[in-house]
C-alpha cells in the first residue's frame, strides 16, 4: 500500500500576522458580542502559520494519516440528530445532541458563518483545509466535553483552553482580551483569573479532540471519554458563573 502524503497546496502563501486587521475588528466584537464572524477575522489575522504547525502534530500521531485519509466531513455528522441519538444512553452524542438543540445551533450554521469570512479570499482544496474544518466543526464538541458554557465567561475560557491545544496567537489575543473586559466589570470577589488559570492548565493536560476518531467519540459514555482525555471539571468556572447567577450577572458577564 502507497503511503500517505498530506497535499498542502503549493500556492498556498505563508500566513502573515495583520495586528491592525486584528485590533479593527476585536472593536466591532466589543461593540457586538453575538458577531461571531469577527472571532474568525480575527484568528485569521493573527494566528501566523499555527495551522501548519498543528497539521504537522496531528499527522505525526500513530492515527493521524488515517483520519486524514479518512476525510470525514463532521457536520454531516454532527447535524443528523436521529442517528446521534440511536447511540448509547448518557453517550457523548446524547450530551451533544440535548446541547445543540437546547443552544438553537447547528454544524452546519457554524459552516455558513466561516464561509462568510472565506468570501473573498482563495480556496484550497487540500489536507490543510480539511484540518481547519476539523478544529471549526469540533468547536461545539469542546464545550460538551470540557463543560464550558456559551456565556461569554465559558467561552473566552474555552478559547484559553484551546490555545494551550492548538497554539495561535489569534485565539489567545481574543480570549486575554474578554478576561479583561469580564474582570472589569465582574464584582471584585468572583476571581475571574482563576478561571482563565484551570481553564489553560486543563487544556494543557488534556488530549485533543481534534486527534480523535470523532465518530467513535460520539458513542463512548461522556464519563468514560472525558477520563479518556484526561479532562478535568472546570470547577473555577462553576464557581464563577454560580456567583453570577446568584446576583442576575450573567447578562453583564456575556456582554463583554
Amino acid at each position: 500500500m502507497a503511503a500517505i502524503v498530506p497535499f498542502i497546496d503549493p500556492g498556498r502563501s505563508r500566513a502573515k500576522i495583520k495586528p491592525f486587521k486584528a485590533w479593527r475588528h476585536m472593536q466591532q466584537l466589543l461593540a457586538d458580542k453575538e458577531d461571531t464572524q469577527q472571532v474568525f477575522e480575527i484568528i485569521e489575522a493573527l494566528n501566523g502559520d499555527s495551522l501548519r504547525r498543528d497539521f504537522r502534530k496531528f499527522i505525526a500521531r500513530p492515527d493521524g494519516l488515517s483520519l486524514l485519509q479518512k476525510r470525514l466531513y463532521l457536520p454531516d455528522i454532527l447535524d443528523d440528530h436521529d442517528m446521534l441519538m440511536s447511540f448509547p444512553e448518557n453517550s457523548v452524542a446524547h450530551a451533544y445532541v440535548k446541547f445543540m438543540r437546547r443552544e438553537k445551533l447547528s454544524a452546519a450554521g457554524l459552516v455558513a458563518e466561516s464561509e462568510i469570512q472565506r468570501q473573498n479570499a482563495h480556496k484550497f482544496d487540500d489536507d490543510l483545509t480539511w484540518f481547519a474544518n476539523r478544529g471549526r466543526d469540533t468547536h461545539d464538541l469542546m464545550h460538551v466535553l470540557t463543560g464550558y458554557g456559551r456565556d461569554g465567561l465559558g467561552e473566552a475560557a474555552l478559547l484559553a483552553y484551546t490555545y494551550k491545544q492548538h497554539g495561535g496567537f489569534g485565539i489567545n489575543f481574543i480570549s486575554m482580551i474578554a478576561h479583561r473586559q469580564i474582570k472589569r466589570v465582574a464584582p471584585g470577589n468572583i476571581n475571574i483569573g482563576e478561571v482563565f488559570t484551570e481553564a489553560r492548565a486543563h487544556g494543557k493536560a488534556a488530549r485533543r479532540v481534534i486527534d480523535q476518531d470523532i465518530l467513535s467519540l460520539l458513542q463512548e459514555p461522556l464519563t468514560q471519554a472525558r477520563q479518556r482525555l484526561d479532562i478535568k471539571k472546570p470547577l473555577a468556572y462553576r464557581r464563577a458563573l454560580k456567583l453570577l447567577d446568584a446576583i442576575n450577572f450573567t447578562a453583564a458577564a456575556t456582554a463583554a
